[in-house]
């Protein structure tokens, strides 16, 4: 089994000078920080055990005060505007992945920064001092928990670590993590896209000919650190 290292960087609250300011209950953070911690085990589940995320949750008393722009007016926490931190506490060579918990909406109000879904990510690159990087907005305790909890953290994970194994030349299915559908699989109620990860993550999701995806012997290559 590889060892894969992650940090969570969970922020509290958001001013973006005037446009939008919110602070998260203790509540709110707790519920986004233990779907993050289900998020391991579910990895080395679905690898087949090729895989263990060890992983870190820093919380942050700075506040978010820039977002990037994404285009049609909405806006992300890029690793531009973590910078600060990842400064401080993710620099390169100290982790696999980079993961951000953001203030994006007020629960109680509706009022919310447009941006482009619940979860986002990039690929490694010198922006994100060398690590994968993926951002998941606040939401209510109900959607946290459904369909599997975790898997939205394993869903962006993957979109960076698919990348990674592709650019060692290991075939992925077109669209990577958001591949599942047009390989002809479909979400369930209780499973979500886990029965597509598993394929996904043990490459064996069929695109045309031939099997895809990650298989054993890419984990066993090394993660992005190694």
């Amino acid at each position: 089994m590889i060892t894969w290292r992650a940090l969570l960087l969970a922020y509290r609250s958001i001013d973006l000078r005037g446009d939008f300011r919110h602070t998260l209950s203790d509540a709110e953070v707790a519920a986004g920080v233990e779907s993050f911690a289900r998020f391991p085990a579910l990895s080395t589940a679905l690898s087949g055990g090729e895989v263990g995320v060890t992983v870190e949750v820093a919380h942050l008393d700075r506040p978010l005060v820039t977002l990037t722009p994404m285009g049609d007016d909405m806006r992300w926490p890029s690793p531009e505007d973590t910078r600060p931190d990842l400064r401080r506490l993710a620099p390169p060579g100290a982790f696999d992945s980079l993961f951000v918990l953001w203030p994006q909406r007020d629960l109680a109000t509706g009022l919310e920064v447009r941006t482009g879904g619940w979860g986002l990510a990039i690929r490694a690159t010198d922006w994100s001092n060398g690590a994968t990087y993926a951002t998941v907005a606040n939401t209510t305790e109900a959607v946290w928990q459904r369909p599997v909890v975790g898997e939205v953290w394993l869903h962006e994970w993957l979109h960076g670590v698919c990348d990674h194994f592709a650019r060692r030349g290991f075939e992925m299915p077109p669209g990577d993590a958001d591949g599942g559908g047009r390989a002809g699989y479909q979400q369930t109620p209780t499973g979500g896209w886990t029965d597509y990860y598993r394929d996904l993550m043990t490459g064996r999701v069929r695109l045309e000919d031939r099997l895809v995806g990650i298989p054993p012997e890419a984990w066993r290559s090394g993660s992005i650190l190694a």
